[in-house]
């Protein structure tokens, strides 16, 4: 697998190098072209002779449907991370990998037996989070939606689904106003992290500030409870000074009032350069008239995800609690 992962990361890097060199574009914007050329399979008219040569060459080296689901992903998420080296929005990054082979792994566990159900994630990027923990719900059938108010991001999270032949239904918009769309079971998102500049906007949140901007990955997690239908089930990607803020106690007590909390997993401290960039996953249920507190959150420090006999106890540990404290 890793070698064709390779080898379609060549093809896309190498084909984006030759649009940005013709038509002076972004690497990303020219990602976005080079991945619709792979799916689509159809240049543009009036090219170039020598531009439409190298286009031309590069098709036949390669179709899509001769790589796995998984390595388009990656191989298009490695394209994606190159681009992005050097951008300085904070917007702009992607879950890694493992992060979202976990929390699969966990939507998969507490869906249990439920095999149709729908999914949103509020904050998508790429789609490159809500791919990964799609592609591993193999045997269940996920009416998907996700939102994003970056236009290259969407349009990458465009190109990315097209290419592992998925149906996602994308809203190009900010995600903390209004979107036209039915509670989900599922909510999955990697929270942005900040100040949300629209205080008009905020202003109609329980988690808004009386004075200054708000905190965007407060207001992310109201919004999220919004579209989730009772009893559903949100996890979230958070910092893990989440609860140390000077907005604790009105965080938690919203927590309270509109969901459970059933499980905080803080990353390995091995993802990340520092202290202050440390992430955990976690993991609400919405209240609704049959739901109630689980006899126990489920807490863990997951280990290096690399260090496979650590790991399997942690997953044994889980097991344990989904059977007798869920």
């Amino acid at each position: 697998m890793e070698q064709q992962i390779e080898q379609l990361f060549k093809w896309l890097d190498d084909t984006t190098n030759i649009i940005v060199e013709e038509e002076d574009v972004p690497y990303l914007e020219a990602l976005i072209a080079a991945s619709e050329l792979l799916f689509y399979r159809d240049l543009p008219d009036d090219l170039a002779n020598d531009y439409e040569a190298n286009l031309k060459k590069k098709l036949n080296e390669a179709h899509y449907k001769d790589y796995e689901v998984e390595v388009r992903r990656k191989a298009l998420q490695l394209t994606i991370l190159k681009g992005m080296k050097g951008v300085t929005q904070q917007h702009h990054h992607i879950t890694p990998d493992t992060v979202g082979m976990f929390m699969g792994y966990l939507v998969q566990r507490f869906m249990g037996d439920t095999k149709h159900y729908t999914m949103f994630d509020p904050a998508c990027g790429t789609a490159n989070l809500l791919l990964a923990v799609l592609n591993q719900q193999n045997e269940s059938s996920i009416k998907a939606y996700g939102s994003e108010v970056d236009a290259t991001l969407i349009r990458l999270a465009y190109s990315n689904t097209n290419l592992q032949e998925r149906e996602i239904e994308y809203f190009h918009q900010d995600s903390l106003k209004p979107i036209l769309l039915d509670p989900v079971d599922v909510i999955v998102s990697d929270l942005p992290v900040g100040y949300y500049p629209d205080d008009d906007i905020a202003y109609g949140y329980d988690l808004k500030l009386e004075e200054g901007h708000s905190y965007a990955h407060h207001l992310f997690i109201e919004q999220s409870l919004k579209y989730t239908k009772e009893g559903g089930y949100l996890f979230f990607v958070i910092p893990s000074f989440l609860f140390e803020s000077e907005q604790k106690d009105q965080l938690q007590n919203f927590l309270k009032e509109h969901a459970h909390i059933v499980g905080l997993l803080q990353l390995p401290n091995t993802m990340f350069k520092n202290e202050k960039m440390q992430k955990s996953i976690f993991v609400l249920q919405k209240k609704g008239p049959e739901t109630k507190d689980p006899n126990k959150v489920l807490l863990a420090d997951l280990p290096s995800f690399k260090d496979v006999n650590a790991m399997e106890s942690v997953l044994s540990q889980m097991n344990d609690w989904f059977k007798n404290d869920r």
